[in-house]
């Protein structure tokens, strides 16, 4: 069961919220009901066979690296935001913006010349990658993003100077990748918000992890894990239309999220979910997308 307090955008109205409290909380549990239920009924992951797009060489420590772009329309796709709003949105350090990405593992290879490589393939969903084919500044933040994606999860200290092979869509052989079921009953995953390296501080509080959910037609859920806190106090969480922002108690989470869709902030409730250790957030939309 998740905590009988709820968070709101102030908090220190949550103890004269009374029957509406009582109402949201209702509707929040039902929502996160559905939500495990669909998880728990879905099979863990899928396969996809990704398609070969562009190979990109650079190196590490340990030698040459090829990074092989590659797409699938089993990938959900990014927010459909304009070049131009999303050069505003990192100007304006705003690093929520999403590219879903299947990271697959590293395989032994030969380049061109015989010698040893390794190279990794990542996979991206095949609407956007035929978008980004028509677009250098997307073409150069995929690979950024990827790269950055690769180090984080292999532990990588890969050279962000690059370049892109001009005869060669792949190196190697592109296998089968596993990524989580999008089967889920009237609910979609939407993915990590994913912050690039430039903008993590160096110092301060934890970034937490948040899973995105939404309900179709009009309500999106987020888990946010805070392993580190037994319940809601000392929480402060901020929902405004497109943005998500959470503190924690003294110094040990922080979270400010860009959320690319429009979001009823006024109607927006969360609880914590004790067991879990979990921050969980229903956010009513003010427009479906598409």
């Amino acid at each position: 069961m998740a905590d009988s307090r709820l968070l709101v955008p102030e908090l220190n109205e949550a103890e004269t919220m009374g029957a509406e409290a009582a109402r949201f909380e209702e509707l929040l549990l039902q929502a996160s009901k559905e939500l495990q239920q669909a998880q728990t009924s879905r099979p863990e992951s899928t396969q996809i066979q990704p398609q070969p797009g562009f190979c990109v060489k650079t190196n590490s420590s340990e030698g040459k690296v090829f990074i092989n772009i590659c797409h699938s329309p089993c990938i959900p796709p990014p927010a459909d935001v304009t070049e131009d709003e999303l050069l505003q949105m990192l100007e304006e350090d705003q690093a929520g913006f999403r590219i879903p990405m299947s990271l697959g593992e590293p395989h032994a290879e030969l380049d061109a010349k015989g010698q040893g490589c390794t190279a990794y393939d990542v996979a991206v969903n095949s609407d956007f990658y035929r978008r980004m084919q028509n677009s250098d500044f997307l073409r150069e933040l995929v690979v950024t993003i990827a790269r950055e994606g690769l180090e984080d999860k292999y532990g990588l200290q890969l050279n962000p100077e690059w370049r892109m092979l001009k005869n060669r869509a792949f190196l190697g052989s592109i296998s089968q990748q596993n990524i989580r079921s999008q089967q889920r009953p009237r609910i979609q995953e939407l993915g990590d918000v994913y912050t690039p390296d430039s903008l993590r501080p160096e110092e301060g509080p934890e970034k937490p992890h948040l899973n995105l959910w939404l309900e179709a037609p009009d309500l999106l859920l987020a888990e946010i894990d805070l392993p580190k806190l037994d319940g809601a106090l000392g929480l402060s969480l901020e929902i405004g239309e497109n943005r998500l922002v959470m503190g924690g108690p003294q110094p040990l989470y922080r979270l400010d999220a860009y959320i690319p869709l429009r979001i009823n902030s006024d109607q927006s409730k969360a609880a914590f979910h004790r067991k879990r250790r979990q921050l969980m957030v229903a956010m009513p939309l003010l427009s479906v997308p598409s």
